[in-house]
């Protein structure tokens, strides 16, 4: 850990000065208490660096939670031991499961499962918003996956237990809520001529309406996107039972946010804290941290580092734009990295490519002192949309 200044501190060993200067910059903002911590996956973002841990007094920086307003993984440790699918065709699984999850940006269920049906009941029920006006389709994108980074896996830990893994969050509707208050924020700097070193920086004060609309909005994209993990895992969990031939006994279920603000209490005050692609690592919680497409996954305990304000990194970071991955790797190497994993195989993933990320088992021991690594989880399956 490197203290970088009074109020940044910074656990990330590969670090571009891109990064660290808008880190520098988000920890000048007057509010922030104590101070932001850097994760070791830190990379580039909006505003705010993804990879960091942002507490702030009174007021929240729309832009600092993300645009995919409670994106997190999820996964499910079952019965099964790798050794009892040999002879199984793995091609049909992954087939089934993209038949089961629409995958992709702007692709949308056209029937809706019951499970589905009385999760969309229940955030109907908390909705206290038009969201007929900011998107009408958002019932179906429940259950659904999205693109980029976002992902399906079947893994193997290091016991040959099969695990099942995914990776997404609140899908259209959480990036068009995440938007509208990005901008009404930005606009309430200029109205009060509120200068900022980057309009993305913009904030909201607490007690203002516009404050507590983003908090209401906030919580229920933070619960689609959890309750979106939860439709997909059923439907991934009956895609392998009908694959196995057997039903699968939950050993262990997790679901955990990375793009979230909470309140908490840290070094004697109330804060606001947000995450944008970290983990709550207070002592004893269980998290998930994924690789990158081809590499291990971790399933960890929080050790409560009170520094990193209980926080841990949500994966390995970028460490090229996705443009620039396209123009430098090569289909072959995809294939390379990708070798004994079931996947689809299309030029679509070239900028998921490991090799386009940090090195997660760097990443994992710059975390050594946020986290204690429980499993470490190949993959045997990969399921992504374009």
């Amino acid at each position: 850990m490197e203290q970088i200044s009074k109020r940044l501190f910074n656990w990330a060993s590969v670090l571009e000065p891109s990064t660290r200067q808008q880190a520098e910059m988000t920890a000048t903002m007057p509010f922030i208490f104590p101070h932001v911590a850097l994760m070791p996956d830190a990379h580039l973002g909006r505003g705010a660096t993804v990879g960091s841990v942002i507490p702030t007094l009174r007021a929240i920086i729309p832009a600092a939670v993300g645009v995919d307003i409670g994106c997190g993984m999820i996964a499910v440790r079952t019965q099964v031991t790798v050794d009892e699918l040999d002879g199984l065709d793995r091609r049909a699984l992954r087939l089934s499961i993209e038949r089961a999850i629409p995958l992709s940006a702007g692709v949308y269920n056209t029937t809706l499962t019951e499970t589905a049906k009385a999760r969309i009941a229940h955030l109907e029920g908390k909705a206290r918003f038009d969201y007929d006006q900011i998107t009408g389709k958002w019932p179906f994108q429940l259950g659904t996956l999205g693109s980029g980074n976002h992902f399906i896996e079947v893994t193997v830990d290091e016991e040959n237990r099969v695990w099942l893994f995914l990776h997404s969050g609140s899908r259209g509707i959480g990036n068009k809520i995440a938007m509208k208050h990005i901008k009404v924020a930005q606009r309430l700097m200029e109205k009060y001529w509120i200068s900022l070193p980057d309009k993305d920086l913009a904030y909201l004060v607490q007690d203002t309406e516009e404050f507590w609309a983003y908090i209401r909005d906030l919580t229920w994209a933070q619960e689609f996107a959890l309750l979106n993990r939860e439709e997909m895992m059923d439907r991934v969990v009956s895609c392998f039972e009908e694959w196995y031939g057997s039903s699968v006994d939950e050993a262990e279920r997790i679901n955990c946010h990375h793009n979230f603000t909470q309140r908490e209490r840290h070094f004697g005050k109330e804060v606001w804290l947000s995450r944008k692609g970290a983990i709550e690592a207070t002592e004893g919680k269980p998290g998930l941290i994924p690789g990158s497409m081809g590499t291990a996954s971790y399933v960890v305990t929080g050790k409560g580092n009170p520094v990193s304000l209980h926080s841990s990194p949500h994966g390995a970071g970028r460490m090229y734009s996705r443009s620039a991955a396209r123009k430098t790797f090569s289909r072959e190497q995809l294939r390379e990295a990708m070798k004994g994993i079931e996947y689809r195989d299309t030029d679509a993933f070239l900028d998921e490519i490991p090799q386009a990320y940090k090195d997660v088992d760097q990443v994992m021991a710059d975390a050594r002192d946020l986290v204690e690594i429980r499993h470490t989880l190949h993959q045997i399956v990969n399921v992504k949309g374009d």
